[in-house]
């Protein structure tokens, strides 16, 4: 029976999702590559993997709020976080030069991220992808002369694709946080000094503020906080937020004036900040 941790991740060989599990799991890792981040959550779930990577904000365009009810659907676990920087390469098939090149192809946000670099180049048609990754796979699979894709550099060594073009998004500081989920995971150990938990706000006047000023108060460092409505209760809130800590003491005693003051408290996991 096989040691290597089963990790899901949302798309295929030389996605970005897949550059973080490598990142964090190593090359011997066995990666369960799913279709939609569902999916992954449900792999989860169910055990048929250990952990789960989903990417959960982007620097530019900012929260992907779904995938944060995904963690509160699935009874899920934050065991970690991942920040990868995101470098757009332009790739095609070996031998061909720039200008060769009538079509590019890739997910729209990195044809957003990449509008600067391709108005240079007015005679390539650009058209959405699935994703990343599957573009670079589609053309090493089809040879088709002209088309490029924009992937990630583990892309084109994976698919045999030469780089026509290094680092062509418009902002170079360009980061993708991912999360990684378990199904249960070890929380408020000494060496985490990051949580991510979920308050459900009673309805009364200045219920918030009032919640943020106890934070700050007992030395949470906010930084992350969305909204979303509960649903079953009109005109009540739910606030997905990341704290950072000095020490996790702070952090207990913190969730336990708020649980008694301001509303219900989800603790969906403590850990380590990741490295920017």
């Amino acid at each position: 029976m096989s040691n290597k941790p089963k990790v899901a991740i949302q798309g295929i060989p030389g996605s970005f999702h897949h550059q973080v599990a490598l990142n964090e799991f190593g090359t011997e890792v066995d990666i369960l590559y799913k279709d939609s981040f569902e999916e992954v959550a449900q792999a989860v779930e169910n055990e048929e993997a250990s952990h789960g990577v989903i990417a959960i904000e982007n620097s530019i365009a900012g929260a992907i709020l779904p995938n944060y009810d995904l963690i509160d659907r699935h009874g899920l676990s934050i065991s970690g976080e991942h920040y990868l920087p995101i470098s757009h390469q332009l790739m095609a098939l070996p031998g061909q030069k720039i200008e060769d090149i009538v079509e590019v192809q890739t997910h729209p946000m990195a044809l957003l991220q990449c509008k600067v670099f391709l108005k240079k180049y007015p005679q390539m048609k650009q058209l959405a992808g699935i994703d990343t990754a599957s573009v670079a796979q589609d053309i090493s699979k089809k040879k088709p002369l002209g088309k490029a894709a924009i992937a990630g550099r583990i892309a084109s060594e994976i698919y045999g694709l030469e780089i026509l073009a290094e680092d062509i998004q418009t902002v170079k500081s360009n980061f993708t946080r991912f999360i990684l989920l378990e199904k249960k995971a070890a929380i408020q150990q000494q060496y985490h000094q990051k949580a991510s938990i979920k308050v459900t706000i009673e309805n009364r006047s200045g219920g918030l503020a009032k919640m943020l000023t106890c934070m700050h108060e007992e030395g949470l460092d906010l930084s992350k906080i969305q909204s979303i409505p509960v649903i079953e209760k009109p005109w009540e809130y739910a606030f997905f937020i990341d704290a950072v800590f000095e020490k996790i003491a702070l952090f207990e005693h913190c969730m336990k004036r708020i649980q008694s003051e301001f509303g219900e408290v989800k603790i969906f996991g403590t850990y380590k900040v990741g490295k920017k």
